[in-house]
């Protein structure tokens, strides 16, 4: 087996290898191999105890007053939007902490102006928290419209998306949603889909939060009108803590439905008049996550520290290593083991694969059957659909007409009752790298597929 890195990246190797010890130790005391960077990343020590440093050596109150503990929260709140901003080079845009990406995406969703006259252009790669904004455009009598990915490599098919997007030009408020990096496949769909669709008049939604943990969003280069980030994603601590970045010449265009907390400037019982507070204020409900948004700045410095770039060369190197390696395991009788889906081309790929194994009759093993060894093997990985049933739907070949049917013929269903009525599998195994990962966690999952050769299913289901 080929080593991951080359000369040219001995260096960076040594590098991460001393961060994993360093940063990450927990994972080699318990002999654990994390690949599920796309489901949570991970966070380092320091990242920890430089917060809780911060909590134990300050009183922080509710930032919405003028006490002193209130203004220090405060200090330390808009600092943390203040980096957010600069690590994004976002200076032109509103930075509105949610409580998740999912939380940002539903604002999205509540307060751009479908209508009749609306129109909904999406990607069938897209995450179920970005499916969701139909209901809205659905729901005030708009337009959704879905473009597919190419069965072969799914990429953007780009005759299909530019028909769609010509189609639904002459709608007046038309918002095109795609992801930047495809939480399922780690497709790195091309960015210049945001420039184009704005000329023809649209808002873009661009979902950034499996892109932007390995690669570098600069937000001075391309410019969205909505950009969707989780944070837990990028750094892995905290959790719960998302932002919607909001351009601010799209501002005016979110007509947010109602009021909360701290989203107002004055309200009046008698009259029912309120005034909307402007900026980000507008869409943070409530009282935000003052005693944990600290900690993005924590975050976010701690990444610098290493370098995106870095970052994102050394998590190609690993995704490389590990689907070259994948893909030269047979079973004797020259059947392939492994089916990775996607494209070849390893600039068009992010952290993230997903995959189906075949034993040696050329039968698909039920993903729940991979897992269930995997974690006897202290082994992370993802099955299922990731929250993202567009390319399931490619990749298992499910036809429109199959399941227009299914959902006609009962009021409620689930995964499970589906694959019994079409017959048809659905899911698929998902592996992802990121910042602590190292050869030879990659080098236990390839002996572990390795494994499954020359067995059956049920040969391979007997073993305890």
């Amino acid at each position: 087996m080929e080593n991951v890195v080359s000369a040219l990246d001995i260096q960076d190797d040594v590098f991460f290898n001393h961060l994993r010890e360093q940063e990450y130790n927990r994972l080699d005391e318990s002999k654990h191999a994390y690949l599920d960077y796309t489901g949570g990343n991970l966070y380092a020590i320091s990242q920890i105890e430089k917060h809780l440093k911060l909590l134990n050596s300050e009183v922080l109150g509710n930032p919405h007053s003028t006490n002193p503990t209130s203004l220090k929260a405060t200090h330390l709140v808009e600092e943390a939007r203040e980096k957010v901003l600069s690590f994004f080079n976002a200076h032109d845009y509103y930075c509105v902490f949610t409580q998740n990406a999912s939380a940002s995406l539903k604002i999205i969703g509540e307060s751009y102006p479908f209508g009749t006259n609306g129109a909904l252009v999406l990607l069938a790669d897209n995450h179920n928290s970005v499916n969701g904004i139909r209901e809205y455009c659905n729901g005030k009598g708009g337009k959704t419209t879905y473009v597919p990915v190419q069965y072969e490599d799914l990429e953007i098919n780009s005759r299909i998306l530019i028909k769609s997007l010509e189609d639904a030009s002459k709608f007046e408020n038309k918002l095109f949603a795609f992801p930047a990096q495809s939480n399922v496949s780690g497709v790195k769909h091309d960015l210049k889909w945001v420039e184009y669709a704005q000329n023809k008049g649209f808002d873009v939604l661009l979902d950034a939060a499996a892109y932007v943990p390995s690669s570098k969003l600069d937000l001075s280069k391309i410019h969205p009108d909505f950009v969707s980030i989780s944070f837990y994603k990028i750094f892995g601590y905290p959790t719960g803590i998302g932002c919607l970045l909001i351009r601010k010449s799209a501002f005016h265009k979110l007509q947010k439905p109602w009021f909360a907390g701290g989203t107002v400037t004055l309200v009046s019982v008698a009259t029912q008049n309120k005034f909307l507070a402007n900026g980000h204020e507008r869409f943070e409900d409530g009282t935000i996550n003052y005693l944990n948004i600290p900690a993005v700045k924590i975050g976010l410095d701690y990444i610098e520290s290493i370098g995106i770039e870095r970052i994102s060369k050394r998590v190609r190197s690993l995704i490389e290593f590990v689907t070259t390696e994948l893909q030269k395991l047979h079973h004797e009788n020259g059947k392939p083991i492994v089916k990775i889906f996607g494209p070849k081309d390893f600039n068009h790929r992010g952290g993230n694969i997903i995959m189906n194994f075949f034993d040696v009759e050329g039968h698909a093993f039920p993903f729940e059957e991979i897992e269930k060894h995997t974690n006897k093997q202290m082994i992370s990985i993802r099955s299922g659909c990731f929250c993202n049933p567009g390319i399931d739907e490619i990749n298992n070949c499910l036809t429109t007409d199959e399941l227009a049917t299914y959902f006609v013929s009962r009021d409620n269903g689930n995964y499970y009752d589906m694959i019994a009525f079409l017959g048809k599998m659905r899911g698929a195994t998902r592996l992802s790298v990121g910042i602590a990962t190292t050869q030879n966690d990659l080098v236990r999952f390839i002996e572990f597929v390795q494994g499954l050769k020359n067995k059956t299913i049920q040969e391979f289901s007997q073993i305890n």
